[in-house]
């Protein structure tokens, strides 16, 4: 894959390309370690405009019972009403209310975060990664993001003193363009 010469070359519609698309997460247990863990199942696009990034918007819907850790019985557990609530709320939603030029290929991107019902701001840092047309002639971009989040914030209180407070989000993302 070549890589763009200019932002405004990225501009157009996009949507998620889940094979190549990570969404991960990384939490503090026990105090000396961390548990990692990704969602398998979700959907997300947008719009990006390379020249005015403030007309770029993004979605994402995450199912909240798609999250794995390699260990099934904390999977399970994630999945139940101490965490996630995933039969109550079976997804995690994200979109974008703001998104922001920092620096020569990253980006800032505020939105509204709605986990278990409950909806807050949350801002994502995301580097562009490469962009180009794969051998198949399809325009990709990629992409890395990173927030951290307070989980209490969304009422996902389970755990405690045994994971953690914090919650950091690790995307790895994969779009291919649409138009």
């Amino acid at each position: 894959m070549t890589t763009t010469s200019t932002l405004g070359e990225l501009t157009g519609d996009y949507v998620l390309d889940p094979a190549r698309t990570r969404i991960g997460f990384v939490a503090r247990a026990l105090l000396v370690s961390r548990v990692r863990g990704t969602f398998g199942a979700f959907e997300g696009g947008g719009r990006l405009d390379g020249d005015d990034p403030s007309r770029s918007a993004v979605r994402l819907a995450i199912r909240a019972e798609s999250v794995r850790t390699g260990n099934d019985k904390r999977d399970d557990h994630l999945r139940g009403g101490d965490f996630l609530d995933a039969d109550v709320h079976p997804s995690l939603t994200f979109t974008s209310t703001r998104v922001e030029r920092a620096g020569a290929t990253g980006f800032r991107v505020t939105g509204d975060l709605t986990v278990r019902g409950v909806t807050r701001p949350v801002t994502v840092d995301v580097e562009l990664t490469g962009a180009g047309r794969d051998p198949g002639g399809a325009f990709r971009v990629g992409f890395t993001g990173r927030a951290t989040l307070d989980r209490d914030d969304w009422g996902v209180s389970g755990g405690r003193g045994m994971v953690g407070r914090k919650v950091a989000l690790e995307l790895d993302i994969a779009a291919i363009r649409q138009s």
